[in-house]
């Protein structure tokens, strides 16, 4: 039955991509979009976001694609202009049902299974071949960084060339109790209820109001697409990440060159409240490291001293550290 949702995305999704036109970006001028008729699944109509920005070097054949993380969409333009002034070609996609992607009255980020988004990758990848790039690093965040190395464990695209991972959710970050008993039971519950609510929100469906707010006097954030209460989460989502996260746990065997960047530091509940700016706030470094490392055979870890969760949206010094990290590996694997 999956195969068949799947199916219209699979056959039409890339070929509408590349039909359709680009806009300037709503968010950052600077920036184009598309969006893409990834037909429709259990909740409706579902479509996904590109969102380029291209490189000067007219001979340049080499891009960035990104995949953000839950509750969140492509905000930072920042890291988008340090790679196009680097020579790469620099795409982002929201994925369905987030940010630049999210109908009215949609659900939240409801997913059943991780795999669903491949189409929201495969439509982005088809559109960056169709404008002559050839050479792609895939690079995700938190749940991005879980789909990304789930993407290239089952069905890698001969075009990515690397895989870049910014604290990518390879595991809970959950007490053992509920790692082991509660989690399990909201996976199976999830198989037959994925509906069911089991970590209650204030914004269950997406509402257009149109405000935005800016965090740190540098990110405008829209606070439809990333609001400030977490939307409900149903027993379906757990389930679909559960999964995912047992098949990169268990040799998942990528191929490709892997960059794994994390924090020093996951902040904890009795940590003074001034290392909530220079910790991941949301997953266990330690974790990531375990996990992260065994991707595949070419792992190359990379610890940010000082990082935030979203280590391109920490303090400005610690953000030049993470750029400086990407770009050196990037150069010593001659991408």
């Amino acid at each position: 039955m999956k195969l068949l949702r799947l199916l219209p995305a699979i056959l039409f999704g890339a070929a509408t991509a590349i039909a359709a036109e680009w806009h300037p970006d709503t968010l950052f001028p600077d920036y184009q979009a598309r969006t893409v008729d990834q037909g429709h699944d259990y909740d409706g109509t579902v479509r996904s976001t590109i969102i380029r920005k291209q490189a000067a070097c007219n001979d340049s054949r080499k891009g960035i694609l990104y995949v953000h993380g839950y509750n969140d969409y492509f905000l930072q333009p920042e890291m988008g202009r340090r790679f196009t002034d680097s020579c790469y070609h620099f795409y982002a996609v929201d994925l369905r049902r987030y940010g630049r992607s999210l109908s009215e009255g949609d659900p939240r980020f409801d997913i059943r299974d991780m795999s669903e988004y491949f189409p929201d990758i495969d439509s982005a990848i088809a559109v960056m071949k169709h404008q002559g790039i050839d050479t792609i690093i895939l690079m995700g965040h938190s749940t991005g960084g879980l789909t990304t190395s789930l993407y290239m464990a089952q069905k890698p695209d001969t075009a990515i060339r690397a895989l870049v991972l910014n604290s990518p959710f390879l595991d809970w970050n959950q007490s053992k109790v509920q790692e082991k008993l509660l989690i399990p039971i909201v996976q199976c519950i999830g198989r037959w209820w994925p509906r069911l609510k089991v970590m209650p929100g204030d914004n269950p469906e997406y509402h257009a109001s149109g405000s935005t707010r800016v965090e740190d006097g540098i990110w405008t954030i829209d606070n439809d697409w990333k609001p400030t209460q977490w939307p409900s989460i149903n027993a379906g989502w757990i389930r679909a990440v559960d999964r995912a996260q047992d098949v990169v746990q268990n040799h998942p065997d990528i191929k490709v060159p892997i960059l794994l960047m994390h924090s020093d530091h996951t902040y904890r509940e009795g940590d003074r409240k001034s290392l909530r700016d220079s910790s991941d706030t949301v997953l266990d470094v330690a974790d990531i490291s375990r996990y992260g490392r065994q991707l595949g055979p070419e792992v190359t870890e990379a610890t940010v001293k000082g990082g935030t969760h979203d280590l391109v949206r920490s303090a400005p010094g610690i953000r030049e550290a993470t750029y400086r990290t990407m770009f050196d590996w990037l150069d010593r694997k001659k991408l």
